[in-house]
């Protein structure tokens, strides 16, 4: 059996939860292999909408195992909080939900360390959602994080207060004014602690393998966007970890052979949260009215989100990268009603029309070529069969699918599960 992989093609915020929630019935396995709780899937279902921060999303569907794999951060605070909100669903979360050992630990520490360092950037900021996510992976590559598994030694609180004791030094360093009760904070992070260690642990890697073996079908999904990613993203505008193809074998311990389709998530338009360049972003009441549409805000920061037209040559560079082989198109609901629509095809670079990403797209070195197209007034929400789609709808998917080279299966035409047009 191979792996199936589910990843973003933009800043983040696509709308892969609902698609993962969509196939997850397919698969054994949902498998989570980067990022940490700033990055928020969305699911909405039998008129409840859900959030979740961690927790893979195929935690709804009764049959399938969820793993968070060792490329996750994890904050047990906020991961508790997680799943007393399922509480109420009654889902057999010890044996539905089960946690790579190598999976580093979010300390409080990590987050006063976040919020020290943005603060000291001034004007300069990169956007950090302050959950301390960055100092948890500067931890893992400078060898000296916490993690799962060490929850199960003896000396666990000792090597909790050694690195939280460098972390206090590194605050003040910062010379900053942040103001917090870390006592308090400890209080919450140890009782989280124990309810965390109710939880199966797993050396991920070999039961991935073993399930390969078993013949079960995995399904990898990916948080943040192909954008984000800390090598192939706008940096230093990005997250801190690999969001790309290759972050799920790292982020798993499954080899490359191994994966056979690679779903590419995208919205109908571009979104972004935090700073960054960003070309097609708008800044008029077209851009507004998609916000608003869209209700482009984040599921768990609560940031509002830029918006802008649709960014192909961004689009093109993230299917590259990623290897993908089918695309599905989200949010196309939201630009009924807008006469014209626009999509940038390439970018005027420092004077040179060029249709691939270079290594800086700031407004000043870069500004989008758009080509245009009719709008469509028709509502879209209760449709269910392609051939129902408005002509220019389908015009628009047809150009895009041409000029990317992948077809597009899915088209989402609502944020409910039921709400998902196949091909």
């Amino acid at each position: 059996m191979s792996v199936d992989l589910l990843l973003g093609l933009q800043w983040g915020d696509e709308g892969k939860g609902k698609i993962v929630d969509v196939l997850t019935q397919k698969y054994d396995i949902i498998a989570r292999f980067q990022g940490g709780p700033n990055a928020g899937h969305t699911l909405e279902f039998d008129g409840i909408k859900h959030v979740l921060r961690t927790i893979p999303s195929g935690i709804f569907h009764k049959n399938a195992v969820n793993i968070i794999g060792n490329g996750v951060v994890i904050d047990p605070v906020v991961f508790v909080k997680e799943l007393e909100g399922l509480e109420q669903f009654k889902i057999d979360i010890y044996n539905k939900l089960i946690i790579s050992r190598k999976a580093h630990l979010i300390l409080p520490t990590h987050r006063l360390l976040d919020a020290a360092s943005e603060a000291s950037k001034g004007k300069a900021k990169i956007g950090s959602t302050l959950k301390g996510i960055g100092p948890t992976y500067m931890d893992k590559t400078g060898r000296n994080g916490l993690r799962i598994g060490d929850l199960e030694l003896d000396d666990f609180k000792e090597r909790y207060r050694n690195l939280a004791d460098k972390h206090e030094a590194m605050i003040k360093f910062y010379d900053v004014s942040i103001q917090y009760n870390l006592a308090e904070m400890e209080n919450e992070f140890f009782e989280a602690i124990e309810t965390l260690k109710k939880l199966q642990f797993i050396d991920s890697e070999a039961y991935l393998f073993q399930a390969l073996k078993d013949g079960k079908s995995i399904l990898a999904e990916g948080a943040q966007g192909s954008l984000l990613d800390v090598d192939f993203g706008t940096y230093p505008f990005v997250t801190s970890s690999n969001t790309t193809a290759a972050g799920a074998c790292t982020g798993l311990g499954i080899a490359p052979n191994k994966i056979k389709d690679v779903y590419g998530i995208f919205k109908a338009y571009t979104t972004r949260v935090g700073s960054g360049p960003f070309p097609t972003e708008l800044f008029d009441e077209v851009g507004e009215t998609m916000a608003r549409i869209g209700n482009e805000f984040g599921s768990v920061t609560g940031r509002k989100r830029r918006c802008g037209w649709l960014d192909l040559v961004a689009l093109k560079y993230a299917v590259q990268i990623n290897g993908v082989t089918q695309l599905m198109m989200m949010k196309g609901d939201v630009l009924s009603g807008f006469e014209e629509l626009k999509v940038c095809t390439a970018y005027n670079y420092r004077g040179e029309i060029i249709d691939h990403l270079p290594y800086n797209i700031e407004e000043e070195n870069v500004s989008p070529v758009y080509k245009s197209f009719k709008g469509w007034h028709a509502d879209l929400t209760g449709l269910t069969e392609y051939s129902d789609l408005p002509t220019e709808l389908k015009d628009y998917v047809s150009f895009i699918e041409a000029e990317v080279g992948v077809p597009i299966k899915i088209i989402s035409v609502g944020p409910d599960r039921t709400q998902t047009i196949s091909r």
